[in-house]
């Protein structure tokens, strides 16, 4: 894919590798919007790198709205990379009893849930691109982990949260193939 002038959405941009990911774009050319709930961080990146910023919880619909229709005005939306996510570290039973099942929720709701929140917003955008010469419309790549496959103690709810990633990107991807969209996941380890 040709980065140069066209759009990029980075969830968690404000830091880690969705950081990284915002700055590896916007040095290609690509103009990128960061969403992330660290607003002060994300913003001075944002301007650091002449993108923009947009304080997005991803597990709710209007913030990553919100998020699509900022991309969508800067251009032509032609990628998403979520990297917005949570890893908690609580056993299952513990010193102080069960797993706290609030925080078991919330992590499916940030690492899986708002991972295809995303997804589906974004694609919508990108279903109405006009295809690239090589009949592309855009590309998302959301982040998974090792944990999905290997998940370690006091991991039940990232691994789980991870695993759903997984198991959610091939029918992603068969689903929008015919729009012209790429679906993956990475699994860093």
């Amino acid at each position: 894919m040709d980065i140069q002038g066209k759009v990029f959405i980075v969830t968690g941009g404000a830091s880690g590798l969705g950081e990284g990911t915002a700055r590896a774009l916007a040095a290609k050319g690509g103009k990128v919007v960061i969403a992330d709930m660290q607003a002060d961080k994300g913003a001075a990146i944002a301007k650091e790198i002449g993108g923009a910023f947009v304080k997005c919880d991803v597990s709710s619909e209007a913030d990553g709205q919100a998020v699509v229709a900022q991309a969508v005005s800067m251009g032509k939306l032609m990628g998403l990379v979520n990297c917005a996510g949570i890893a908690p570290a609580e056993k299952t039973v513990g010193k102080n009893g069960a797993h706290a099942l609030a925080t078991y929720t919330k992590t499916i709701m940030v690492n899986l849930v708002g991972s295809f929140n995303m997804i589906r917003l974004a694609a919508e955008a990108m279903c109405k691109n006009e295809p690239e010469a090589t009949g592309e419309r855009g590309v998302m790549i959301s982040t998974a982990s090792v944990a999905a496959y290997d998940g370690q103690i006091g991991q039940a709810a990232y691994s789980a949260s991870k695993g759903g990633v997984v198991g959610m990107t091939l029918p992603i991807a068969r689903d929008l193939a015919r729009n012209g969209i790429r679906n993956m996941t990475i699994a860093p380890g």
